[in-house]
């Protein structure tokens, strides 16, 4: 179980998956993701190159929203966020959630590469990553059909050296 002060994420138990599809279904959040059918859970659940986390938040730690790291035995130690789908808005859990994730992909997992993309559309994310230092590397663009026709995917990194000198920063700062 990863923590932060106001949030934790623990392993996802298949269990768990009503829970995780009732979020992605949640029209605040569709417009910004691309629902996975169960199994695709089921699979990321079981399957030892993904993370899938329930995120817990509050004085009882209730769940949430949920988390997906993919590429976690990526030879090429590149770690893809693939999803975050949180139902409380506007109370910084998603920039706790993006540190946490971040300090784990490059910690724990040994990343040298921590990467995401993200709809253009979605620009409160967008505005997060660039906040937390992730760098732009290019667009997909209309690649994801929408409701209202396509939209283009932003593709973000941050790299361990640049993760360890923002660490660092803050820490003598």
């Amino acid at each position: 179980m990863a923590e932060r002060s106001n949030i934790r994420l623990r392993p996802t138990m298949l269990s768990d998956l009503d829970f995780v599809i009732s979020v992605e279904q949640d029209e605040r959040n569709r417009p910004f993701i691309t629902p996975w059918e169960r199994t695709q859970h089921e699979g990321a659940v079981r399957f030892p190159d993904f993370r899938h986390f329930i995120v817990e938040a509050g004085p009882t730690y209730g769940s949430t929203g949920f988390v997906i790291l993919q590429g976690c035995r990526n030879p090429h130690r590149s770690v893809e966020l693939k999803r975050i789908v949180l139902q409380t808005k506007g109370q910084g859990l998603g920039r706790a959630c993006v540190r946490l994730l971040t300090q784990m992909a490059f910690r724990d997992l040994g990343a040298h590469r921590f990467w995401l993309d993200v709809k253009s559309l979605n620009e409160r994310a967008l505005a997060l990553y660039r906040s937390e230092g992730f760098v732009e590397e290019g667009r997909l663009r209309d690649s994801v059909k929408t409701d209202d026709g396509f939209d283009s995917l932003i593709v973000m990194s941050m790299l361990e050296s640049e993760y360890i000198a923002r660490r660092d920063a803050k820490e003598k700062g």
